[in-house]
């Protein structure tokens, strides 16, 4: 099974941060073998300038593979993981191997070494290879003794048994590491499979969501359009029979022509919602896209006589589309207005940082019902006589398409407020 895009990301930086890690520890014992032989000179005997230099050459290369490693900032892939700790344990096994030859002693220190090179073997490959590099490190160790004491004889016997004691620390601690790593992989593959499992079924869910949605919106269609077409048909059918008068025939067509206008509308404002245009941004004055909705307002309000509040925001300059977002203030002005009972008012406003602008309108009315809060930006859904059911759905297409967004602010009686949010970095 395919891991997702994800998972390889993060298995890329998991192998990155290792690989990091074993450098580090790498470079720390290089750095502490330096200072062992330049400040314990007297303990380890003078050191040649061949194991110096040495030392410093595998610091140095060690460097250049950490700072390779922290400029792959997206990771690495298990193959370039693998093909560096395989160079890197041949790297390990020739350096302790002439670090101990320059020194010639029986206590060479250097294989320390070696316990990295099995730690990185046990972490990347399989048990088999992990057990030869063991065997490599502990038959390199035996070597060297063997090797010592022939060229400088008698041998010892606890030279042996202290080298035996550090062959079995190197294999248990191999083996151990290799098998909690294991068990990690395993228990990470199990995580991974059932990510993928719940990512399949989000994807499912999302789809059927989007079924639902579409069921949604086409039964809103149906029902918007049956009452219109129905009042349509029954005014027609009214004016054909015989027996009816001219005035009443004026009012039947009258009404079938007010029906076929609001089926024109609810036409219009469905496709603005369904196929919304890209924002044409531009720079505009922020005061003038809202001294026109409230001038549209006022007209609007005055005729319920409702009160208008106006807070102007300065000379504040956004990157906007202003017939759009204009297009969506007076939706929600108008809204207001219905919502607010005579004698009422309706606050509009705004504030804004450095980022983005918000356009608050706030009205007088009653509270939102909690239920109908749930369902207030859904297309077709309105508790306005006449409506359609759009207009708060189409001006949260403007906010978001604006990189913001719009939601009820404050809903409380006599204080109910809409805020709209742009980003107005262009």
């Amino acid at each position: 099974m395919q891991n997702a895009p994800a998972f390889d990301g993060i298995e890329s930086q998991a192998l990155r941060r290792q690989q990091t890690a074993f450098c580090v520890l790498s470079l720390m014992v290089l750095a502490v073998l330096l200072v062992l032989h330049t400040w314990f000179a007297a303990l380890l005997g003078n050191p040649s300038s061949s194991v110096i230099l040495l030392l410093c050459c595998s610091f140095a290369a060690k460097s250049v593979e950490w700072y390779w490693l922290w400029r792959r900032r997206d990771g690495i892939s298990l193959r370039t993981a693998k093909l560096e700790t395989v160079i890197s344990i041949l790297g390990l096994f020739v350096l302790a191997g002439l670090l101990a030859v320059f020194t010639d002693r029986d206590e060479a220190p250097y294989f320390v070494l070696l316990a990295i090179a099995i730690l990185r073997c046990a972490y990347l490959f399989s048990l088999m290879q992990t057990l030869l590099t063991i065997g490599a490190a502990i038959a390199m160790m035996f070597g060297w003794a063997h090797h010592f004491f022939v060229l400088h004889p008698p041998s010892r016997p606890t030279e042996f048994l202290e080298t035996g004691m550090v062959s079995v620390i190197y294999s248990v601690m191999g083996l151990v590491v290799w098998y909690l790593v294991n068990q990690l992989g395993s228990k990470q593959a199990k995580l991974v499979e059932k990510m993928s499992e719940l990512e399949v079924a989000r994807e499912r869910l999302a789809r059927e969501e989007k079924l639902a949605a579409v069921g949604r919106l086409a039964s809103g269609i149906a029902h918007e359009i049956r009452n219109p077409v129905a009042m349509i048909a029954s005014s027609l059918a009214t004016a054909r029979f015989p027996n009816a008068d001219a005035e009443e025939r004026e009012e039947m067509f009258a009404i079938a022509a007010r029906e076929a206008k609001r089926l024109e509308n609810l036409t219009s404002e469905f496709l603005t919602y369904a196929r919304p245009s890209s924002p044409q941004r531009m720079p505009v004055r922020v005061s003038e896209v809202l001294d026109h909705v409230v001038h549209i307002t006022r007209i609007q309000a005055s005729e319920a006589s409702i009160g208008v509040a106006y807070e102007p925001c300065g000379d504040r300059m956004a990157s906007i589309d202003p017939f759009q977002v204009e297009g969506a203030l007076v939706n929600l002005a108008i809204n207001a207005i219905a919502a607010t009972p005579p004698e009422g008012r309706i606050r509009i406003g705004t504030r804004s940082d450095s980022e983005r602008i918000i356009f608050e309108i706030e009205n007088s009315g009653e509270k939102i019902r909690d239920n109908d809060l749930k369902r207030v930006f859904e297309p077709f859904f309105t508790t306005k006589h006449g409506g359609t059911g759009l207009g708060l759905a189409i001006a949260k297409g403007v906010a978001r398409s604006h990189g913001g967004d719009l939601w009820v602010s404050k809903n409380l009686d006599g204080a109910v407020e809409f805020s709209m949010s742009l980003d107005i970095g262009g």
